[in-house]
């Protein structure tokens, strides 16, 4: 599970369910009632109505929460392990080339009869075998229908026999102070349930999740929980566990959850097309600093995001956005910096139109454009280099671009191609050929139109670097 800011440590134990507040009155006037008498105990009921618990919600959940176990294969990075005559003059013949590593997650069943379950992408990312776990104790073997790195949102299918799947819950109901039960499994103690308040909607700023428009909650979330459940008192589920702020990598009471309708949207895409279609304005911001602003004459203190290239004919060009405006808000929300600009494009659906209010020159402009599908140039492998046949390839996109990535994201890999054969997998990044940096998809085809006899692709999957040799 994505936390920040520190490594993680041994977390304390977790405390124990909170009860709604007209609950705890009760019980506290219930205990009031009975101290006075030694050795009494809490009554089962007060004034003939049985005391509150979370316990009649809870079994009805908890079976349609699940652990995840998943394993990828990383090729271990050794010269001398590739090199025939160093494994044999050193007796190496035996070193494995590869490492097993294991992820271990959560997940909650949405379609009971067709066995798909929603978890994160990051539980999953760059997986060979995926497991999945069930209340009653089976383990079955489950499939990836889809995964988006933006939303960090996964679907996988398993055999849909006997499954119990959540109610989704309208996400844009919660209030501040709504109560909520977390589920997952963390640290791999077991299926396990705290509980709180949502603490805050809309949030964002966090420095490497993608789009964001997480709910903010004080119920226990920790490392493991990753892709479980958050649900209302109703049981119905209202968002995603999916990361922590932790100065100890342990919960201190602030995690974060993917809005169940965010989740939603982007698992029907997934769903029905394996992938998933971001908005875009076709624009490249970058958040006003104080240098920026004196450069165009505003105050040291003015916040926004300041467009610094338009792509040909996209809407923000067709709208009449000018490089040098400055972004203030979108659609009524405040856009304090380049974060905030592209959460709303990645967030809005695609042919819906946006207000922006920014500035220009100093003096404030209003324009309404229209959210269109992000422009990513693709490829197919074959056309790069016939070894990468059955792969495809693109440009990370104008929003990984912004965030300061780079690279070229092997988008599929089709089974027993000669692109899976040499151990490429969907969700690579390639950004580099031996020594030298690939930034772009015009990049990569320039430097393999030169057809050198090998070559060795330097590939990132998830936080491992390995190179793929073609020979």
């Amino acid at each position: 599970m994505p936390r920040l800011p520190s490594p993680a440590r041994l977390a304390k134990p977790m405390r124990r369910l909170a009860l709604p507040l007209a609950a705890f009155a009760l019980l506290l006037a219930a205990f009031s009632q009975f101290a006075t008498t030694s050795h009494a105990a809490l009554p089962v009921a007060v004034d003939g109505q049985p005391l509150p618990s979370l316990a009649p919600m809870l079994e009805r959940v908890v079976p349609a929460v699940v652990n995840i176990n998943s394993k990828t294969h990383v090729r271990v990075n050794n010269p001398f392990t590739s090199d025939p005559f160093f494994r044999q003059f050193f007796g190496m013949q035996n070193m494995p080339r590869e490492r097993v590593e294991q992820s271990l997650g959560s997940g909650v069943i949405i379609d009971a009869a067709k066995g798909y379950v929603l978890t994160n992408n990051h539980v999953i990312d760059g997986a060979d075998d995926i497991s999945v776990t069930l209340h009653d104790g089976r383990t079955l073997k489950a499939k990836l229908i889809g995964s988006d790195r933006d939303t960090d949102v996964a679907v996988i299918q398993i055999p849909a026999e006997n499954l119990t799947a959540l109610v989704l819950a309208d996400s844009s109901q919660l209030r501040v102070g709504d109560f909520v039960v977390a589920l997952g499994d963390p640290f791999g103690v077991g299926q396990t349930a705290t509980s709180g308040i949502v603490s805050g909607l809309n949030r964002s700023g966090l420095r490497g999740l993608g789009i964001q428009n997480f709910i903010q909650t004080d119920a226990s979330i920790n490392p493991g929980n990753s892709g479980g459940a958050l649900v209302n008192l109703r049981g119905e589920l209202v968002g995603i566990n999916s990361a922590i702020y932790s100065p100890s990598g342990g919960n201190v009471g602030i995690g974060f959850a993917i809005p169940s309708n965010l989740a939603s949207n982007v698992m029907g895409q997934l769903i029905a097309t394996g992938s998933v279609r971001h908005g875009s304005l076709g624009i490249q911001v970058q958040s006003v600093n104080p240098e920026i602003a004196r450069m165009l004459g505003a105050k040291d203190d003015q916040q926004g995001a300041v467009v610094t290239q338009l792509r040909e004919g996209s809407p923000a060009t067709s709208a009449g956005l000018q490089a040098g405006d400055v972004i203030i808000a979108a659609n009524g929300r405040p856009v304090l910096n380049e974060g905030d600009l592209y959460n709303a494009e990645g967030l809005a659906a695609i042919g819906s139109t946006v207000e922006l209010k920014l500035l220009r020159e100093g003096k404030p402009v209003t324009v309404t454009a229209r959210i269109e599908a992000e422009n990513v140039a693709t490829v197919d492998g074959a056309k790069l280099d016939a070894r990468l046949a059955g792969a495809t390839f693109a440009d990370v996109g104008e929003r990984a671009r912004a965030d300061g990535k780079s690279g070229v994201s092997v988008s599929s890999v089709a089974p027993g191609s000669r692109a899976a054969q040499v151990g490429l997998k969907a969700g690579d990044v390639v950004f580099g050929i031996g020594r030298l940096r690939v930034n772009t998809l015009a990049e990569l085809r320039q430097l393999m139109q030169r057809g050198p006899r090998q070559a060795q692709l330097v590939v990132a999957r998830g936080g491992d670097t390995f190179v793929v040799t073609l020979q």
